[in-house]
């Protein structure tokens, strides 16, 4: 089978991670959303996504059915999808959950000419960016189902210990001297995994492939690691998407880092405000802050941004794509894109030395930071210029 995700209005709500990626690339549980829907549908799937990132993330030719990529599968959904007939439409309210036409067929005025069918079970749509970590947990379950039913898992060292036995190890994951409790939720080590000596682990939790926890980390549940990540200190409820680094001791929590992110050494993020009240974050489309209804909410921060040695982030704060922190002090809860400074005050962060750290970050990973790269942070870095009033 193929599809087509397409990003509806949740794309510009979940900015700046989704500046460098269609909604469906977002990571939540262990998957992405589009490889959920590629393993429940066993399928092939592309991007009906804005235009600079087509050509990353391109659309399928001879696909006739096309999901949100913002909403996560479940059982209800893929029966309610599975009997669509062509030229149906399967709405909640005013929310498009996946049409089926000829991709042939498409034009901006299709949706207008379908039937719709109406669908009222509820289902987990990531419409902001706290959505990613408040609905990890849930996302994380079902994946953990998916990708280990009728499986056997692979043996840990006995060096290990093990309260509860919700665990799944894929081949080539290592640990020794660590612990697992996985009696509050299951345990996920992808392939070549490791976890160094004296870690400490609850589930829910999932370390992607090729990821290393360092010595003596200390995780909590709802917390994915993805792939081609190193991390270690303290870390609660929070999911990084791959080839990141949060390396060394500090706090990290109701929070989400993007790709090709660096955290420096004893750096923390507050998740909870002194007066206990609501938190807010920036919002892109209102250019303002908005409420979240959440009384826990930490760091998110954008594909490529970094931050240097104990820096303190506040509760709420929004690090744009390639925003460079550093320096003593609290920085203001909102970073702009491809910013460059602190507390004490930013510069913009010019596309050419960024482009230079890019290359070299790429080829630690032994990959390109090639053309399509460029001209995504070139398209960002333009349409970001309006919040950067250095």
């Amino acid at each position: 089978m193929i599809i087509n995700l397409f990003d509806d209005s949740a794309w510009k709500s979940l900015r700046p991670l989704s500046f460098t990626r269609p909604v469906a690339d977002l990571r939540i549980g262990i998957l992405t959303i589009a490889q959920k829907w590629e393993k429940y549908l066993n399928a092939e799937s592309g991007f009906l996504t804005i235009a600079y990132l087509a050509v990353k993330y391109p659309l399928l030719s001879g696909a006739e059915l096309f999901i949100n990529g913002s909403i996560c599968p479940d059982e209800g959904l893929l029966n309610a999808i599975s009997n669509l007939k062509h030229g149906e439409c399967l709405k909640k309210q005013d929310v498009v959950i996946a049409y089926k036409i000829n991709t042939a067929d498409f034009d901006t005025h299709t949706l207008d000419k379908l039937q719709t069918i109406a669908y009222s079970d509820n289902f987990i749509r990531i419409a902001v960016p706290e959505d990613i970590f408040k609905y990890n947990d849930t996302e994380l379950r079902k994946d953990f189902a998916l990708l280990t039913k009728g499986r056997t898992s692979a043996k840990l060292s006995s060096t290990n210990t093990f309260i509860g036995d919700n665990i799944f190890v894929e081949e080539g994951a290592e640990a020794e001297c660590s612990s697992f409790n996985s009696l509050n939720g299951p345990i996920y080590l992808g392939k070549n995994a490791q976890v160094w000596e004296g870690c400490h682990i609850r589930g829910s939790f999932a370390l992607c492939n090729d990821s290393q926890i360092k010595m003596g980390a200390k995780i909590y549940g709802q917390t994915t690691i993805g792939p081609y990540s190193r991390v270690g200190g303290e870390i609660n409820n929070a999911v990084i998407w791959g080839y990141s680094s949060k390396g060394h001791e500090g706090y990290l929590g109701n929070a989400v880092m993007g790709q090709w992110c660096n955290i420096g050494a004893d750096s923390n993020n507050s998740n909870l405000k002194n007066n206990y009240a609501e938190v807010r974050l920036w919002d892109y489309e209102k250019e303002s802050f908005r409420e979240t209804g959440l009384q826990f909410c930490g760091l998110i921060m954008a594909d490529h941004a970094k931050c240097g040695i104990n820096t303190m982030f506040n509760t709420g704060t929004v690090a744009g794509v390639s925003a460079n922190i550093f320096g003593p002090g609290f920085p203001r809860n909102f970073i702009p894109d491809f910013a460059w400074g602190g507390a004490q005050g930013f510069d913009v962060y010019s596309l050419n030395k960024m482009f230079e750290t890019a290359t070299k970050v790429y080829e630690r990973r032994n990959l390109e930071f090639n053309k399509i790269e460029q001209d995504i942070l070139t398209q960002v870095f333009e349409d970001t210029k309006t919040y950067r009033h250095f």
